[in-house]
């Protein structure tokens, strides 16, 4: 097993394309091109086995403003790994070099959980977000995003003394799931 980390721009076409195929089997098919997209352009956690690309996990920037501050997001993406590699620890191995980024790079770091992913998270120190989230819309403006609300997680780091529940988190905006 071999964990490596690098910029998009650093992968090749086909470690691309490795990563994506392996989160369309983790996902059972249920990973759409935005979810793709949303991945790209920040860093990869790749965890590699004599099979190939067994973890995958991404952070990306994103900005979201929480009581009046703009806030660097380091926000984790496309975490996945191939159902033969299960439960021994990867997803724990990449987690593990994204909140390493999160910490040196952002303010906070943010992701949206599935209830079955949640609990990678938790144990890691993850935190449900119990406040309002929210997402400046093109059209609309700040617009709430109610069905968002529980499945999202955040990692403190240089921002856990302003987090505030009693006040919403308002992300930035992007086409496919805003969260």
């Amino acid at each position: 097993m071999s964990l490596h980390v690098a910029h998009t721009a650093e992968l090749d076409p086909a470690d691309l394309r490795a990563a994506r195929a392996l989160l369309h089997e983790a996902f059972g098919g249920d990973f759409a091109d935005t979810d793709w997209e949303h991945g790209l352009g920040g860093l990869h956690a790749l965890v590699r086995d004599e099979a190939g690309i067994a973890a995958h996990g991404s952070v990306v920037m994103r900005r979201a403003r929480h009581r009046g501050r703009w806030l660097r997001v380091g926000y984790v993406e496309a975490v996945g790994v191939r159902p033969d590699a299960r439960r021994r620890g990867l997803g724990g191995q990449v987690m593990a070099a994204l909140e390493g980024i999160v910490d040196r790079a952002y303010d906070l770091g943010a992701l949206s959980a599935s209830e079955d992913g949640a609990r990678l998270y938790t144990v890691r120190g993850w935190r449900r977000w119990d406040g309002r989230v929210c997402a400046v819309s093109p059209e609309e403006g700040i617009v709430r995003l109610a069905d968002e609300e529980g499945d999202v997680y955040v990692w403190p780091g240089l921002a856990g003394d302003v987090l505030d529940p009693a006040h919403e988190l308002i992300f930035d905006w992007r086409d496919g799931d805003v969260m």
